[in-house]
């Protein structure tokens, strides 16, 4: 179902995607949109469990795409280092596909916006949770479960830990 990686010497391993789903703090949301086009939006996210959670408005193109579609991919690029004596980069980044759901369950959806609240604000818990509680009615999370994963990097960085 899923297409293996063709470059493998290049491949990350399940958990250095993971370590870079942990550390980077932004993605590309893609999506199918009303017209069959891909629809892909950058956004903040937070990874805990084999998920992804975000946040977004009650309604608009990102919940209307995943109602028609809830099969999507997330793009997390972790690195991006353009050597231009070497005409090339060094990045690393992950590509993983899902299923987003909406969490409609009150107590899923304080759990998940705490993560992502958390996440992003980790020295104000006072202020965190007021702001939570300001825009809570007004906020809705969604879950991306992860189904498949990929991580990939730059030659150059991949021959470097064979080198070790």
């Amino acid at each position: 179902m899923f297409r293996t990686m063709r470059r493998k010497g290049q491949q990350l391993s399940p958990e250095e995607c993971v370590k870079l789903l942990e550390k980077a703090t932004s993605g590309v949301l893609a999506l199918t949109d009303d017209g069959a086009y891909p629809y892909a939006v950058p956004l903040s996210y937070v990874y805990q469990d084999h998920k992804i959670y975000f946040h977004c408005a009650a309604e608009g193109h990102k919940l209307d795409a995943i109602a028609k579609n809830p099969k999507v991919s997330f793009c997390v690029i972790a690195e991006d280092n353009v050597k231009p004596q070497e005409y090339t980069t060094y990045y690393r980044s992950v590509i993983l596909f899902g299923t987003a759901r909406v969490l409609r369950d009150d107590a899923e959806k304080r759990a998940a916006l705490s993560l992502l609240a958390a996440r992003f604000s980790p020295d104000d818990p006072a202020g965190r949770q007021q702001e939570m509680d300001k825009l809570y009615a007004r906020t809705t999370m969604v879950e991306i479960a992860i189904d498949h994963i990929t991580g990939k990097e730059a030659r150059e960085l991949a021959q470097k830990k064979t080198n070790i």
